[in-house]
């Protein structure tokens, strides 16, 4: 006869699958304190880039053309490191959970709420105020500035809600993703990308230069982006680098080189890492659907 398990056994089962189970209430809204410190991180630096971005304004406005002893460059360029102070933020908040086994649902939504904030409304605010604004020297941007800010915090927030729904646990109970690419272009990535074009236009602003007919290519760009969001367009997501990655002594030789060129001109070496991180997920996406398209063709041939 077969052993049955005692009630003690069946208890602690029971008891394990619950905690195991995402959907348990009290697994679900657990609050880990150094993962969702780090969200509050994120969502503390997109609010003062948001004001930062008012603070310019008023800088703007004012009969000194300063606001609280800073010109409105000067406060524009504080909300660009916010942004990027609150992708770093992002990024330790998910690792963190990761590596500690400590992701729940809470802070999965707490984490998306924050991004819509600091990568969502703060560059809009920063495209609506500078980027697209009569300042660059088109004066019908004062029409679609507002029009295009909001689409691309619309598609930012479409993308934050598309991601919580195909990572949910319901979806694919007990099983994970082995693709580790982001389906359309993340948001944090997006929010670098308008956060790099406000630092050209400030640095081009400082040396008495502009982009002059280039201006006209503002708002397709920053349509671009924001429509590029809610693609499906893969893009490499850089989750299976850790402190465990091997590399060559060559690789690391022009990775460490690349770093320092960036830090030496990162105003414009910012803009074309983020403009070439968008083009190559295009590209590559353009070269698999043909072969794609190929290989069906031989089929049915």
């Amino acid at each position: 006869m077969t052993p049955q398990p005692s009630d003690k056994s069946r208890s602690e089962e029971e008891s394990l699958a619950e905690r195991e189970d995402p959907y348990n209430v009290k697994q679900a809204s657990r609050i880990y304190f150094l993962p969702n410190l780090m969200t509050a991180g994120n969502l503390f630096c997109g609010f003062m880039a948001i004001v930062s971005c008012i603070q310019a304004r008023l800088a703007e406005t004012a009969l000194t053309f300063e606001y609280r002893g800073q010109s409105n460059g000067e406060h524009y360029r504080n909300a660009v490191y916010l942004i990027f102070g609150a992708a770093a933020f992002d990024a330790l908040d998910g690792r963190l959970a990761r590596m500690g086994g400590r992701e729940s649902l809470f802070g999965a939504e707490f984490d998306s709420i924050a991004d819509v904030v600091s990568f969502g409304l703060a560059p809009a605010l920063l495209m609506f105020y500078l980027i697209l604004s009569p300042s660059q020297g088109q004066l019908w941007f004062r029409d679609i500035g507002w029009f295009i800010g909001f689409v691309y915090l619309l598609c930012a927030a479409m993308r934050l809600a598309r991601f919580n729904v195909i990572t949910n646990p319901l979806l694919r109970p007990g099983k994970k993703d082995s693709n580790k690419d982001f389906v359309g272009l993340p948001v944090p990535a997006a929010a670098a990308t308008v956060a790099s074009v406000v630092l050209l236009l400030l640095n081009l602003a400082e040396h008495d230069k502009s982009l002059q007919s280039w201006a006209f290519a503002l708002p397709f760009f920053m349509l671009l982006v924001a429509v590029l969001m809610v693609s499906t367009i893969r893009y490499p997501s850089g989750k299976t680098i850790d402190l465990q990655t091997r590399t060559r002594v060559r690789t690391f030789i022009a990775a460490l080189a690349i770093i320092l060129l960036f830090v030496q001109f990162r105003q414009y070496a910012l803009f074309i890492v983020c403009v070439g991180y968008i083009f190559f997920g295009l590209l590559r996406h353009l070269r698999r659907s043909r072969a794609a398209a190929g290989s069906r063709r031989q089929h049915s041939e």
